[in-house]
């Protein structure tokens, strides 16, 4: 028993070091964008728009027979756009059939957010015909190039000079347009001759085809006026390309920045008070076990924190009520646990048995309810998705992982500890159970025959 108890605490110190160690981290980058982690919020989690403050958006497709393709198409275009321009955890999604929610936390101008995702915006590249060598008079012809085909655009460096530069990528029928317009426009004498991008019917710039350029690649530089930022800017444009159909805004919300720190103030007083209680109930109510079962909770408290920091899970005021909650149901396993080890101990069993006595009678009773609990999220998951209600979804997912750790909190941690202190001389003190001897009985009263 001994050598179980102890390999059991061992992994519960691993288990506990590892969730140290990644909150104590505010945000580590170890590959590509889904690998990063971390913030620069409490304890780097992600917090939602009602903690941090920011911007709340609505868009609705507008037309008949809108797909579901056409919706993840528009869906993944603006968080193409949020992400360029460098918006911290956004959260986009598809709401229904033809409604998208759009979440940025830090954005306080409403009206600066809906510029930054745009809407119906169309890309046109088209050959332009210059009649003079400044070609100050000019012609653009359609050549049916679209930013449909642009596949990808990035800013980057010449590898000679070392100046900004946009990097641009076509698909295949793309490639095969583009090669034959910069073919023709670079066997023309003299080569002023241009290729005029339009963003909305807006020119953004015209470049000169030097050479036929085919397998779709091409990189564009420019003059002085090609900063870093601009041609960030330029690739972030280029890269937007269209929405497949077209979006009004239906819903928008604002929350001030200063308004969100004060709810996660008062969200961390609530949590420490509700933490606060819970284990002061345990510890007088309940004793050694008590402090045992706190000790149990505050391991459980880290690794849901650390589980939350790593999924990674947008915390807002309804994450935290059904974190609070969750720690109540771990708790509630515990009081489960010690009611049948005192039945127990009071038939006469060693401490030993009391204990996995007890964990064994209670475990059917702990898997039912945490069962319903989990439909319970699913259902409520399901219906705030559908609805776009996040509050509602938030409070199912952190309350789904709550109680999934609060079983394992119950049924390995505290377990791991009752029966490692029961290995060592406290074990033999019933008192610190709150379990005393078995009250005198009076004797039976009845009938006896007398004698004469």
């Amino acid at each position: 028993m001994l050598r179980s108890s102890l390999r059991r605490l061992i992994i519960i110190a691993v288990l506990l070091a590892v969730a140290i160690v990644v909150l104590a981290i505010p945000s580590w980058d170890v590959g590509p964008g889904p690998l990063k982690r971390g913030s620069e919020d409490l304890l780097g989690l992600r917090l939602g728009l009602d903690l941090r403050g920011g911007v709340h958006l609505v868009y609705e497709a507008q037309g008949e027979n809108v797909t579901k393709d056409q919706m993840d198409g528009v869906a993944s275009i603006i968080e193409r756009r949020i992400n360029a321009f460098g918006v911290a955890e956004p959260n986009i999604q598809v709401l229904g059939n033809n409604r998208i929610l759009v979440q940025l936390p830090g954005v306080e101008n409403i009206n600066e957010a809906k510029k930054l995702i745009g809407d119906t915006a169309r890309l046109d590249f088209k050959e332009r015909v210059c009649q003079d060598p400044a070609c100050s008079t000019f012609q653009d012809q359609d050549v049916g190039l679209t930013g449909d085909r642009l596949s990808r655009a990035f800013p980057g460096r010449d590898g000679t000079t070392g100046r900004p530069v946009v990097h641009i990528e076509f698909d295949s029928k793309g490639a095969d347009t583009f090669a034959e317009v910069t073919s023709r426009i670079s066997s023309k004498s003299p080569n002023v001759d241009r290729i005029a991008i339009f963003l909305d019917d807006r020119e953004l710039l015209a470049p000169v085809a030097r050479e036929a350029i085919t397998g779709g690649r091409a990189v564009i530089s420019g003059a002085a006026d090609f900063t870093t930022e601009r041609v960030r800017t330029i690739a972030i444009q280029l890269e937007s390309g269209r929405l497949p159909v077209p979006v009004q805004v239906i819903q928008e919300q604002g929350v001030d920045a200063t308004l969100g720190a004060d709810s996660l103030k008062r969200s961390l007083v609530a949590a420490y008070v509700g933490l606060g209680l819970v284990v002061l109930f345990m510890v007088l109510y309940y004793r050694l076990p008590g402090v045992l079962a706190s000790l149990a909770l505050l391991v459980y408290v880290a690794l849901v924190l650390a589980v939350f920091k790593l999924i990674p899970i947008t915390l807002s005021i309804a994450g935290v009520a059904g974190l609070v909650l969750s720690i109540g149901m771990a708790v509630d396993a515990n009081v489960l646990i010690f009611e049948r080890m005192k039945e127990e101990l009071r038939s006469g069993r060693s401490l030993v048995a009391s204990v996995d006595s007890g964990y064994a009678r209670a475990w059917t009773s702990i898997r039912d309810s945490n069962i319903s609990t989990f439909i319970t999220c699913f259902v409520l998951y399901l219906f705030g998705s559908r609805l776009g209600a996040s509050a509602v979804t938030g409070f199912a997912v952190t309350l789904f992982i709550g109680v999934a750790l609060s079983m394992f909190s119950a049924i390995f941690v505290s377990r791991t500890f009752l029966r490692g202190m029961a290995a060592g001389p406290l074990g033999r003190k019933l008192g610190l159970f709150r379990i005393g001897p078995e009250p005198a009985r009076a004797p039976a009263t009845g009938l006896t025959a007398g004698r004469s």
